[in-house]
């Protein structure tokens, strides 16, 4: 839905002050291409609306640099043939409030604040509370992202109706009581995952993940909420829902690869389909069961997965990740720091690929060789050899900025009809069980209970190093003493990289100024126009409030943060 759609009148009309255009007039209006048919319930189509707008913050390809908006420039992300919108990210000093992505996010976070707020107005007295519940967790969502990214923003909870220009903002303290209420109410009334009318809706589970979070971050200025993330995701572990994935399982079990790659191949990703460790999993594919199709074109795939199209020799297929244009790169520190202890099937070559082999049929070439095994024209190096079908790819030294170099597999795909590979369609896993050990782990951790992190985290380890335990019984296990918010942002790095936002887990756990200190002496690029730069951690621990909120609010001064 573009903006010219939506209000007329202003920006700031449409964002924060949409009324009932956004969430029901333009989306609900046209054919519904659900299982639900069209005549569902009024309220329940609203709701689907709401799972829609998710859907377009998650395929949004107006920039096709979006994804990598959240990780580039942080302990995970360096640029590779970046688009534009994410420079900023890790040129900071370019980082300003007329940033296309910030902006983008601001407005589909308010959209979806708005719809939320037009169920619950409508339904919270006589309507039913599962529903309301569902556009609360919502509310939620979105006001937890507001105020990790931005801090004070404006707080709307009754649904707008009319264009304001006099916003405020309000303290996160006041906007973390309301989401508070709302995830309280959610848990309360929303129903198991067992329950679920369609499994990609929004269960108890999902509500309890997004209040641990929550938590967790309203934990680092009162410390009693450590003790609250704890309680309220220990029930999501020991309600016997949910289990770490240790096995092959799906429709690639006669395919190459393990049990941990089968959880983010297309076809395996659902609990219908045998995942088990997905709590809140987005459906995007066409004639989806929530969003009725695609939403826009996701461009996962061409940030994480590299250009390999551009190397002689290969050509598109599922088993290499599809056609990738390597937007973004795994950082130096991902690809050679992280993984230090041998064994861990999260860095296997399934699942942080560093070799690959020609694929193209029939092909055969000779090329030379550098001193240091870099590829160079034929009789320019110190000998020539002859590539072919089969063999391992030999990249040149530039490609490894773009076109060949270690990623992650978890953004792969291929679709035979569209070998070009503009949109991906594939399943977002937005919550997933390992998730759930790794914030209790944080939650024990801050409360002192190292021993307790320690527990949650070899939960995990044991799974990733089960295989190379079988002659090294010891492999991968963690001690209480081993365990402080470095190893666990690490850890979330092993089991979580290319799934977690990145930039908002730094930002909500206070660490993205260390991180990004760290990276600044790992950082080590053949292009200087790539490097890290220009970070203050007085300005950049925040985003910008988009200029033109400000602009257009001409009732009343919406402060911009420190800095911009």
């Amino acid at each position: 839905m573009k903006i010219k759609d939506i209000l007329f009148a202003s920006f700031t009309a449409s964002v924060l002050m949409i009324g009932n255009t956004s969430c029901s007039d333009s989306f609900l209006n046209e054919k519904m291409y659900s299982s639900y048919g069209t005549d569902v319930a009024d309220v329940n189509a609203k709701i689907l609306g709401i799972h829609y707008k998710v859907g377009c913050i998650l395929g949004y390809s107006g920039n096709q640099g979006y994804p990598g908006i959240w990780q580039v420039g942080t302990d995970v992300g360096a640029p590779g043939d970046t688009q534009g919108v994410e420079n900023p990210f890790y040129r900071y000093a370019e980082l300003n409030s007329e940033n296309a992505g910030v902006s983008y996010l601001w407005t589909m976070l308010y959209d979806i604040i708005n719809c939320s707020n037009q169920i619950i107005t409508a339904e919270e007295e006589n309507g039913d509370k599962a529903l309301v519940a569902e556009a609360k967790f919502f509310r939620a969502w979105a006001y937890n992202q507001l105020v990790t990214g931005w801090g004070d923003v404006p707080l709307v909870i009754e649904s707008a109706t009319t264009p304001r220009t006099d916003y405020v903002r309000e303290a996160v303290t006041e906007i973390d009581k309301v989401i508070e209420e709302d995830l309280v109410y959610a848990v309360e009334n929303l129903p198991e995952v067992t329950a679920l009318a369609k499994e990609s809706r929004i269960s108890k589970d999902a509500a309890r993940q997004l209040a641990g979070e929550t938590y967790l971050r309203i934990g680092m200025r009162d410390n009693s909420y450590f003790k609250k993330a704890e309680d309220v995701l220990t029930p999501i572990i020991e309600g016997g829902q949910y289990k770490l994935i240790s096995g092959r399982y799906g429709k690639y079990t006669g395919d190459p690869g393990d049990y941990y790659h089968d959880m983010f191949r297309w076809g395996n990703q659902r609990r219908s389909e045998g995942n088990t460790e997905g709590i809140w999993t987005f459906e995007m594919e066409y004639n989806a069961s929530v969003s009725g199709g695609t939403i826009d074109n996701p461009q996962q795939r061409r940030n994480w997965v590299p250009a390999f199209h551009k190397l002689d020799g290969m050509v598109n297929a599922d088993s290499i990740g599809g056609r990738g244009n390597g937007r973004l790169r795994l950082s130096n520190y991902v690809k050679y720091g992280l993984f230090e202890e041998e064994g861990d099937i999260r860095n296997s070559n399934f699942n942080i690929r560093r070799v690959m082999w020609y694929n193209k049929p029939d092909f055969s070439m000779e090329i030379g060789l550098d001193a240091d095994g870099w590829q160079v024209e034929k009789d320019k190096g110190i000998r020539n050899i002859t590539i072919k079908t089969g063999d391992q790819v030999i990249p040149h030294k530039g490609d490894t900025l773009n076109v060949f170099y270690p990623h992650t597999t978890k953004w792969g795909g291929y679709d035979v009809t569209d070998d070009f590979g503009y949109a991906l369609v594939k399943d977002f896993p937005m919550m997933r069980f390992a998730e759930t050990y790794l914030l209790r782990a944080e939650a024990r951790f801050r409360q002192g209970n190292t021993q307790g992190a320690a527990d949650d985290i070899n939960v995990l380890r044991d799974r990733a190093f089960q295989e190379y335990r079988q002659n090294n019984p010891s492999a991968g296990k963690v001690t209480a003493d081993m365990i402080d918010i470095n190893f666990i942002l690490d850890e979330r790095i092993r089991e979580l990289v290319g799934e977690e936002n990145r930039r908002f887990t730094l930002m909500r756990t206070g660490e993205l100024d260390n991180r990004v200190s760290m990276m600044l002496n790992s950082w080590n690029e053949l292009d200087n126009s790539k490097k890290l730069s220009g970070f203050d951690a007085n300005k950049h621990t925040l985003l910008p409030i988009p200029l033109t909120e400000i602009q257009l609010n001409k009732d009343a001064v919406l402060e911009q943060n420190p800095g911009y």
